[in-house]
């Protein structure tokens, strides 16, 4: 007998995303940046909250120099895992770009939060001392 919860629908647009998502990695992967970038726009259009895309987009940014654009998709990503490392440190490098040191600072302060030991943290706090 099957019960009324024990089956559960199977979900296309689910799979559509899934399979967009690794297109969008493989993108990356392949330094189709350009193409990666736009992918993963369109598919923030569909998914407005998907953390990996988010990062990915803000990192495609980052690299071609587009800070204040990257932050904001970094903002977005940390909205969502507001303790991802990765996150935190592009968003700290974009800032520093930027000459933007106060909100370096704080995300350093919240990177030694979750690892006190972080080198990079470590590096990056000690270039903005010099």
């Amino acid at each position: 007998m099957v019960g009324l919860f024990s089956r559960t629908p199977k979900d296309s647009q689910r799979e559509a995303n899934t399979k967009k998502f690794k297109e969008i990695k493989k993108l990356v992967k392949e330094k189709k940046y350009a193409s990666a970038l736009k992918s993963g726009t369109e598919y923030l259009k569909k998914t407005p909250n998907h953390h990996d895309v988010l990062f990915i987009v803000g990192g495609i940014y980052y690299m071609d120099d587009k800070y204040e654009i990257a932050i904001s998709y970094f903002d977005r990503s940390l909205e969502i895992g507001s303790h991802d490392i990765d996150v935190l440190l592009l968003k700290a490098y974009s800032h520093q770009k930027l000459g933007e040191n106060k909100q370096v600072i704080r995300c350093c302060d919240i990177i030694q939060e979750i690892d006190p030991k972080n080198e990079a943290v470590s590096k990056l706090l000690e270039q903005l001392n010099s």
